[in-house]
């Protein structure tokens, strides 16, 4: 596929990482300003808003508020699992995605979850049980809370039309994301969301996003081990 055929926001992508590969920016360089980049290539400042977010969740760029995005300092080895929208994951496989709305509701932390987010124990937090299914079936079980100082509004979204991840990259800025991804087995209520047997193996993955000077949320994504794989890449 040549790069115009490319989605807008892959091409302001594209454009950066060849600059990059090329060695035109070295670490330490600052990249052009969004709006240099939204009349080079006459797209919407949200199409590069999200490209420039992609890149610096795959760690090429690095987002300093107030003062701009800078290519980063790479290591010699690193090892990036893509920060990916499941509605956009399931579209570009073809399929058709839609969700399943368990919960989605006000709670107060426990000691542990207000560690996490940093919050006080029994601050209010916002939480949502969703499952996502791909042309039917069930492929992610999603248990996230919410930090409300980050995404204020989030109770009010229709989760049926986006998803919380679409509209937590949109209203709380990614700036930094931690995971960790481990083998287990479901619990009765994830079994049940997913159909599966409470005895089938599942991949889960723990998400931890931040916003600027705010942890956003923590996700818990379980999927079926039979249905699903996680892809990534390695870089010299």
């Amino acid at each position: 596929m040549s790069t115009t055929q490319l989605p807008a926001y892959e091409q302001v992508k594209a454009f950066v990482k060849a600059q990059i590969n090329r060695g035109v920016w070295r670490p330490g360089d600052a990249v052009p300003s969004e709006s240099a980049l939204q009349q080079q290539f006459g797209v919407s400042r949200m199409t590069v808003n999200r490209a420039m977010k992609e890149l610096a969740v795959e760690g090429l760029v690095t987002r300093v508020q107030g003062s701009g995005t800078v290519v980063a300092q790479l290591h010699r080895i690193s090892s990036t699992l893509a920060f990916r929208d499941i509605h956009e994951e399931i579209l570009e496989r073809g399929h058709v995605h839609s969700t399943k709305v368990l919960t989605v509701e006000s709670v107060r932390a426990d000691a542990a979850l207000a560690k996490i987010l940093k919050l006080r124990t029994r601050a209010k937090v916002f939480h949502s049980v969703l499952v996502h299914l791909e042309d039917g079936l069930p492929i992610q079980f999603e248990d996230r809370h919410v930090n409300p100082q980050s995404a204020p509004h989030y109770l009010d979204v229709d989760f049926e039309q986006t998803t919380p991840t679409r509209y937590l990259l949109e209203h709380a800025p990614l700036t930094e994301a931690g995971y960790s991804i481990e083998a287990c087995l479901p619990s009765p209520l994830e079994a049940r969301s997913l159909r599966i047997k409470r005895g089938a193996p599942c991949l889960v993955m723990t998400r931890r996003t931040i916003s600027g000077i705010h942890v956003a949320s923590l996700a818990r994504l379980v999927y079926p081990g039979m249905r699903y794989s996680f892809g990534g890449k390695f870089a010299l």
